[in-house]
Parts: C-alpha cells; sequence; structure tokens
C-alpha cells in the first residue's frame, strides 16, 4: 500500500505546472463593478441603464406629469458622465428687445474618450413664457443654457433614459405644461379687466413680489459650465471612488464659483495624493 502511494505521489510530482493548473478548477473572478461604461459594449448597456434609473430615483431627479416622468438635468448630465461625455457652451445669444428678455443657447457634447464632439442641442427661454413673467436677466439665461444642456443629451441619450423606466424628454422641456396658455391667456384678461376689484388683486401682488425680489441681496454667480466641465474631467480618475462620485455630480449644479474652485483644488490634492500612495479601492 505504501508503495502504490510513493508512486502517486512521485507521479503528481513529475507532471508540469500546466498539467496541474489543468486539472485544478480556478476560482471564478467576482464581477467587477464598472465605474465608466462604453455604450458600444452590448454587456454593459443593461448595467449603465440600471445604475442611472437607480441614481435618479435615489436623488428624485425627475418631475411627474400627467402621470409620466420626466427627468430633470442633473440625471442627463449623470448619463453622460458615465459615459465620459460632458457638455460645453459654445454659444449664448441674447435675443432681448425693449418689451422681452430671451436668450439662445448652443451646447456641444464632448466625448472626453477621443475629444471628439458627439452631440449639440440649443434651446431658447424668454421671460414671455407662462410662469417666468418676473424672471431676472440671469435667470432666463441659465435656464436658455440648461434646457440646451438637456436638448444636447436628449439627442444621443434618449433611449438610455427611456430604458431606465423615465419618459426620453427633459423635464425643462416640460415646464410649459406646468403653465398651460388657457391659464396664462385667463391671466392676461385678469390684468386687463376693468373692475376695480380685479384691478386691486392684479396690483396688490405682483408689485409686492417684484419689490421683495429687488430688496432681496444678488445672487451669488453660479459655477460656469468650464467649472462643472473640470470637476467632472477630475472625477472620471480612476483613484476617486464611485460614492465620491456620485455625491459630487449630484450637487454639481449647487455650487457657486467660489466653491467650484474650491472643489476643483480639493480634488486635484486628493487624486494627487493617491497616485503616490498607489491604487485606491473603489467603493463597491
Amino acid at each position: 500500500m505504501k508503495s502504490n502511494n510513493q508512486n502517486a505521489r512521485n507521479e503528481s510530482s513529475e507532471q508540469t505546472p500546466a498539467e496541474q493548473n489543468k486539472e485544478t478548477p480556478v476560482p471564478a473572478t467576482p464581477r467587477r463593478k464598472v465605474e465608466s461604461y462604453d455604450i458600444a459594449k452590448s454587456d454593459e448597456t443593461l448595467q449603465l441603464a440600471t445604475d442611472v434609473a437607480r441614481f435618479i430615483r435615489e436623488n428624485k431627479l425627475f418631475l411627474h406629469l400627467q402621470g409620466k416622468e420626466y427627468v430633470n438635468v442633473e440625471g442627463w448630465q449623470y448619463a453622460g458622465s458615465r459615459l465620459g461625455i460632458l457638455p460645453i457652451v459654445e454659444e449664448l445669444t441674447n435675443l432681448s428687445d425693449g418689451q422681452e428678455v430671451k436668450y439662445q443657447s448652443r451646447v456641444r457634447l464632448l466625448n472626453l474618450r477621443n475629444e471628439q464632439i458627439v452631440g449639440s442641442g440649443f434651446a431658447i427661454c424668454s421671460n414671455k413664457e407662462p410662469g417666468k413673467k418676473y424672471f431676472q436677466e440671469f435667470a432666463v439665461a441659465s435656464m436658455a443654457q440648461t434646457r440646451a444642456i438637456g436638448k444636447a443629451y436628449r439627442n444621443i441619450l434618449a433611449w438610455l433614459i427611456r430604458a431606465a423606466g423615465y419618459e426620453p424628454t427633459p423635464a425643462e422641456e416640460m415646464e410649459a405644461l406646468h403653465y398651460p396658455s388657457a391659464a396664462g391667456e385667463q391671466n392676461d384678461r385678469r390684468e386687463s379687466a376693468p373692475t376695480s376689484r380685479v384691478k386691486a388683486e392684479v396690483s396688490a401682488e405682483p408689485p409686492a413680489s417684484v419689490a421683495a425680489e429687488e430688496a432681496q441681496p444678488q445672487p451669488v454667480p453660479m459655477a460656469t459650465t468650464r467649472q462643472k466641465a473640470e470637476i467632472l474631467l477630475l472625477l472620471n480618475s480612476d483613484v476617486i471612488t464611485k460614492e465620491e462620485k456620485e455625491k459630487m455630480i449630484g450637487s454639481i449644479n449647487k455650487l457657486d464659483r467660489e466653491r467650484a474652485d474650491k472643489a476643483i483644488e480639493k480634488l486635484k490634492k486628493i487624486i494627487a495624493q493617491r497616485q503616490a500612495d498607489g491604487p485606491v479601492q473603489q467603493v463597491a
């Protein structure tokens, strides 16, 4: 019996490493959590749609309207950033005259992987729109840019938002449905009505709201598109964790210019430090 066992051990020791590896089952490698997606790879498409749907739902980045759900521009930006596609405001044109504040914005989408333009969109905003009568000029210009960003992403990623379970139209484009034209016409008739009671209602509220706006301090300038693009570019670094990316992307449109500069400086320091220390474990 000892002789047989010894022969078996001798035969095993004489096997080449390749033969031993062939006989030994290799444990399955755990599936790596994808940090950046490529829509050219079909196996990542479903993962991307699931990831986008979860982020939009958790951060409430959608609008309920007539039984349907429309994604805010922040949700479209998140979907684009997961593909390395960032918006660049190409132009902002003032179309205002003495009777109307009106802006047109044009946006292009830049693919960071190859630095090529992959999409574009333009949009207009005016204080003549229902619900925007008392909008200040900066707010009209800002909304034009916001709509153009959403439109540009919609032109190339509508299928993705649909796959995530939402309507493929940016919520900002659907704003007008909150203020039906019939209601707008009714308000206009009220303002021009001859009765003293209606005149009192009209003259009592709008001037007070205008006075309140004028009494308020001037708003802090929000982060520029260039600052946002630089932040998103830094977030694509391999040493930034998924949790950190989602937290920053979720608040990027709330940053003013000063806070955006601080965020950029902080990200640069974190990236430099972590690259010097070695690879960081990504948050699952």
